[in-house]
Order: C-alpha cells, then sequence, then structure tokens
C-alpha cells in the first residue's frame, strides 16, 4: 500500500481561519483583513502586529475548547471514504509540543478509521528538548514509508519532492495553488493512481 502523509492544520482542519474569525476578529473588530487576505503564514505582518502576539494568540486558541471543537475537512473525509481504506495514513503536524496532546485526539476522534500514525516537529524547539528532525522532510526520510506528502506549505512540498516523496500543495490563501479543493482532491487521486503503477504490490 501507498503511504499518504497529511499536513494537520489547515489540511485535515481550518485551524488559521478558526483562529482568524473565532479568536481575532472578535477582539480585533477594526480589523479591515479578511481570510482571503491572509496571503502569508504567518500573518502577522499582514495583520500588522509582531509575531510573538500573533503566536501567543495561536496558542491559546490550539488549547481552547473552541479548537477541540473545529470540524474536520468535509471534503477529505468523502475522499478518504471513497477509497482511504487502499493506503495507509500518517498525520505530520509542526507544533509547539505542548499544543501537540490536543491535536493528537482530535485527529483521531475524526480520523481515526484512516489514520494510525501521528508524528510531529517541534515548530519551536527548546534548549532541554532532544533534537530529532527540523523539518518535516526530515521526519519523512527517517519514516522512509512517505509516498505522497499533502500540506498547505509550498517550502514542505518542494522539500518533500527533493526527496523523493511526491507533494501535493493544499490551497490556502498564503501559497501558489491554483486548484480548488476538489481539483487538489482529484490531483492526488491521480498521483496515487500512478505511484501505484510505479510501485505495485
Amino acid at each position: 500500500m501507498l503511504t499518504i502523509v497529511w499536513d494537520v492544520d489547515d489540511v485535515l482542519n481550518d485551524l488559521m481561519r478558526s483562529w482568524f474569525e473565532q479568536e481575532w476578529l472578535p477582539a480585533h473588530p477594526d480589523c479591515k483583513v479578511d481570510y482571503a487576505g491572509i496571503t502569508e503564514n504567518p500573518p502577522h505582518h499582514v495583520l500588522g502586529i509582531r509575531k510573538e502576539e500573533y503566536l501567543a494568540s495561536l496558542d491559546s486558541f490550539r488549547l481552547s475548547d473552541k479548537a477541540r471543537l473545529m470540524q474536520p475537512n468535509k471534503g477529505i473525509i468523502a475522499w478518504l471514504q471513497r477509497g482511504g481504506d487502499q493506503f495507509r495514513h500518517v498525520a505530520l503536524t509542526a507544533r509547539p509540543l505542548p499544543t501537540v496532546p490536543p491535536a493528537a485526539e482530535w485527529v483521531f476522534r475524526h480520523f481515526g478509521d484512516y489514520i494510525r500514525v501521528f508524528g510531529v516537529v517541534p515548530s519551536r524547539q527548546e534548549a532541554h528538548i532532544p533534537r530529532y528532525d527540523q523539518s518535516k522532510a526530515e521526519f519523512l526520510q527517517w519514516l522512509s514509508k512517505a509516498d505522497v506528502l499533502v500540506d498547505d506549505s509550498q517550502e514542505n512540498i518542494e522539500a518533500a519532492n527533493s526527496i523523493g516523496v511526491k507533494g501535493i500543495l493544499y490551497p490556502q490563501p498564503w501559497n501558489r495553488s491554483e486548484l480548488t479543493v476538489p481539483e487538489t482532491l482529484d490531483l492526488l487521486s491521480a498521483t496515487c493512481e500512478l505511484e501505484g503503477k510505479r510501485h505495485p504490490t
């Protein structure tokens, strides 16, 4: 079976939109930016704030009941229900370690029928934390099982491609994808079909 690795935030869930609409906008009603205007990630320059302020707000949201109640990506759920059992699935997130436990619980609650492995690359290293992987690409090299990565970061996609993992860029306002979500999932299906022919079991 091919192995698909799924980014968690802004792919399996809608973290940035949820944070922006439920946390940031209510606290900043004079904000002139809408979600489509978040053309950078992190978006602190777009919002005119310090990066530290943005990260503190996002981390607080990640640990909140609002984040726990985020709905899973319906398009991906439907894609998995149509044929997800033909592949192995891994969730891979880049988060500060203190915010990982609720993310793992959320993933297995919503995607546990398909995703059986959860990986994390700490997004902020602290001196007392062992250093294993510095990037998702390094994690994927160590894992050595990944065939396809679905991620909203152009940088992560390019890094995956450079190590032989096919990257599928999930559309968000801050990346260069020109595809809709349905078109992206169709591309994923086509990529998996092609990779399956190249590596028959």
